[in-house]
């Protein structure tokens, strides 16, 4: 280890070994009334006081433990964000059970090797849907024996023993709490900070996911320190969209409240997102790249539509923006009487458009982002900053303060955390935060373990002037070009997704002479280009074999190796070929993970006739897969490069 950075963690008001149920009585004791959730069911919001929520919790807990729930037990969750399932997770921590959020959206056969693994016995699932899924793998997973449902439309004639439905279990749960309440009371009170609190699953980007278990103690720690850099309060109010079984949303949605007390709401649904934003303000919000830049691309086809003057305007309000806001940066006056100007006419309309008017902090996490990713939100003023961490580190390891922001890096080490290099460069993590052991495991547990309370985290990084953290890539990513160019992949990635016509790029060459990118088009703005130059196609497949789209996205490709050109570390790994699939990649193919990750080996080895196609000097390929779409003759075309520290001009 070469270098490493130490901050101490703030003190809390509160008892330092605290347990998720210790905190919920606390704030029903001292903050009742208070908004904990809200949720929007028929265009109307509905509000859970934390009174509201322990008294539920505790009924629930009652019913939960009737139907044989107990200490140490695993409860998987496969539901959306509702407060029915937070609900759930407290129960379960009043009874010293631990939940297993998993994705709602993965199919029976994904959610099979969860089940087994973690011998869970009690399932809580948000619909028929879900109930469907989880019926059919009685026979594969033993271990369950009660499904709880939330929504009991199309339930009515289901004649299921483990079946039980929510209201039901609660309305038990009411009857019997009425008498054991003292010894629900007590089963609580037994809860250590040293308890498993929650079993996480990797996303499975990099192989097979793991099992991840964390304490009270480590969940609560690292809220702590996030929660004082931010002097986060229970008049703060998040939004609750992302998958549960991402351990952001979690942290988010369910650990952080715990501690602040703020409230977390529960949009109608993912297509009115946006609009419910704008109703409650959140104040503190997560996204993962891939959410910002699809907001970047809505923006982006909007102006588009602009008239003349306009877009003019916007360009102008942006640039100027960015110099003045993106990233802490000294202007030039002429900027800053842009930006002035700027704010009641762009900047303004734009946070409402999006719902982010009062906010506060943003945090960017779960993926690499892209630096300009970063400056144009905060060119419109949103304070979104980079956030750096993991399952096994508690998720938070590094993170930007304010008037810190340094475009490439995630920030320094968080409250309570050290961050070292070791001798390869790889990141190396040590804090309260860390995991127990992945469940079932014991020779990956130690695999992970760098001696001496470090953490491995698989990614290759290094320490700038401050203790600030550049991440470079995954460990097993990272390689050389046949000219010795180091080849860091994401970097390369993240540039191209920033353009709103490339969803996601493959770009592979380790050991290669050369750079070359498989494109996935978004299918949705290269439409809408097309269709305002009068370009005819017949659907996804068609659109992507059009040489108009092979243009646009050549173009897109260019501006990006004119961009690694002008940085000496990257001018050797530009783009040489590149290729537009026919399909979008998707996480029912595999290729993806359920928070929307590439998984590189996955598509590297599905996608190796392609690639060596590409290295072949062919001018088409033949993709034979049916789950990709056409299995006619993909073009492969070449990509202008450019000479170093010379953007613009063609090698």
């Amino acid at each position: 280890m070469n270098h490493h950075e130490r901050a101490s963690a703030p003190s809390e008001s509160g008892a330092d070994n605290a347990t998720f149920q210790q905190l919920l009585f606390g704030h029903a004791r001292d903050r009742a009334a208070r908004p904990a959730l809200r949720e929007k069911k028929r265009g109307i919001w509905h509000t859970t006081s934390w009174g509201q929520l322990a008294e539920e919790a505790t009924a629930l807990a009652a019913g939960l433990a009737a139907r044989g729930l107990k200490r140490g037990g695993y409860i998987a969750l496969v539901a959306d964000n509702r407060p029915r399932l937070y609900t759930t997770m407290s129960a379960a921590h009043l009874l010293g059970a631990i939940p297993v959020p998993l994705y709602a959206d993965a199919a029976a056969d994904e959610l099979a090797p969860a089940l087994q693994k973690t011998g869970a016995t009690h399932i809580f699932a948000e619909n028929q849907e879900q109930a469907d899924k989880l019926l059919s793998l009685l026979p594969r997973c033993p271990s369950v024996r009660c499904i709880i449902y939330d929504d009991d439309r199309g339930m009515r004639h289901y004649r299921h023993p483990e079946l039980v439905s929510y209201d039901d279990l609660l309305a038990q749960g009411k009857e019997l709490a009425e008498g054991r309440r003292d010894m629900l009371r007590a089963e609580a009170a037994q809860g250590r900070a040293d308890d498993p609190a929650f079993l996480f699953f990797t996303s499975g980007a990099t192989g097979p996911a793991k099992a991840v278990v964390l304490t009270h103690e480590a969940l609560i720690d690292q809220a702590r320190g996030a929660i004082s850099a931010e002097s986060l309060s229970d008049t703060d109010v998040t939004m609750a969209y992302l998958p549960p079984g991402w351990i952001g949303q979690n942290l988010f949605g369910y650990v952080q409240p715990m501690v602040a007390g703020y409230c977390v709401c529960c949009p109608e649904s993912s297509e009115t997102m946006l609009a419910d934003m704008r109703e409650i303000g959140p104040t503190y919000f997560l996204a993962p790249p891939r959410v910002l830049e699809t907001l970047l691309t809505q923006i982006t086809l909007r102006m588009e539509d602009a008239g003349r003057f306009n877009r003019a305007l916007y360009r102008r309000c942006m640039d100027a923006g960015r110099r003045t806001r993106g990233h802490d940066e000294e202007a030039s006056l002429g900027d800053r009487v842009v930006s002035l100007l700027g704010e009641p006419l762009i900047y303004g309309p734009l946070r409402d458009v999006l719902g982010m008017s009062r906010i506060r902090v943003a945090y960017a996490a779960g993926d690499a982002v892209d630096p300009a990713l970063i400056g144009f939100f905060r060119a419109i003023g949103i304070n979104l900053k980079p956030l750096y961490g993991s399952t096994e580190t508690g998720f938070f390891v590094a993170m930007q303060r304010n008037g810190e922001v340094r475009p490439g890096t995630v920030g320094r080490a968080a409250d309570g955390v050290e961050i070292a290099l070791s001798p390869e460069r790889e990141v190396l993590v040590r804090s309260s935060g860390r995991f127990s052991f992945y469940h079932g495991d014991t020779v990956a547990t130690e695999q992970m373990n760098a001696g001496d309370g470090w953490v491995r985290t698989g990614d290759v990084g290094h320490i700038e002037e401050g203790g600030h953290l550049r991440i470079v890539d995954r460990v097993e990513h990272v390689g050389r070009l046949g000219n010795g160019a180091l080849f860091a992949p994401r970097i390369i990635e993240n540039k191209l997704r920033f353009s709103p016509f490339i969803r996601e790029a493959l770009v592979v060459g380790d050991g290669r002479e050369t750079a070359a990118a498989l494109i996935d088009i978004d299918p949705t703005a290269v439409g809408r280009w097309a269709d305002k130059r009068n370009i005819t196609y017949t659907g996804t497949v068609d659109l992507a074999s059009r040489e108009e789209v092979y243009g646009l996205v050549a173009d897109c490709i260019a501006k990006v190796n004119a961009e690694l050109a002008d940085d000496p570390l990257t001018a050797g790994v530009q783009i040489n070929r590149f290729l537009v699939l026919p399909k979008e990649l998707s996480a029912d193919d595999g290729l993806l993970t359920r928070t929307g990750k590439l998984r590189r080996a996955a598509a590297v080895e599905r996608f190796a006739p392609v690639v060596e196609a590409i290295y072949a000097g062919r001018e088409g390929v033949r993709l034979d897969d049916s789950q990709l779409g056409s299995t006619e003759e993909l073009k492969i075309r070449d990509a202008r490069t450019f000479a170093p520290n010379r953007a613009g001009r063609s090698a």
